[in-house]
């Protein structure tokens, strides 16, 4: 069953351009990384720095090993000194209410 993944994060405002910069280069790796369906970034219009990704999986077991290979890599180590905040993950079912 697909799964909808947020993942909340609050970016220091001095380093906010940077990481949108970084975004823009990883993503496409994100995209291609089997079992993505989607991948948006929004950000707060009334907070600035307060993004929200959101993401679109097969599984949620192929975004754990998503997560698991970034963290292999060395990516979440490196975005670690964007944000102010332990970053929040949330998994969702679709419910088909209409």
């Amino acid at each position: 069953m697909a799964v909808t993944v947020t993942l909340g994060l609050q970016i220091k405002l001095d380093r906010l351009d940077e990481f949108k910069n970084v975004l823009r280069e990883i993503l496409p790796d994100t995209r291609a990384f089997s079992g993505c369906q989607d991948i948006r970034v929004i950000e707060n219009q009334d907070s600035p720095g307060s993004i929200t990704i959101l993401e679109g999986w097969d599984l949620k077991e192929n975004h754990i090993k998503y997560m698991a290979w970034r963290t292999e890599i060395g990516t979440m180590e490196a975005l670690a000194g964007f944000v102010e905040a332990e970053p929040a993950i949330t998994y969702y079912d679709t419910v088909g209410a209409g």
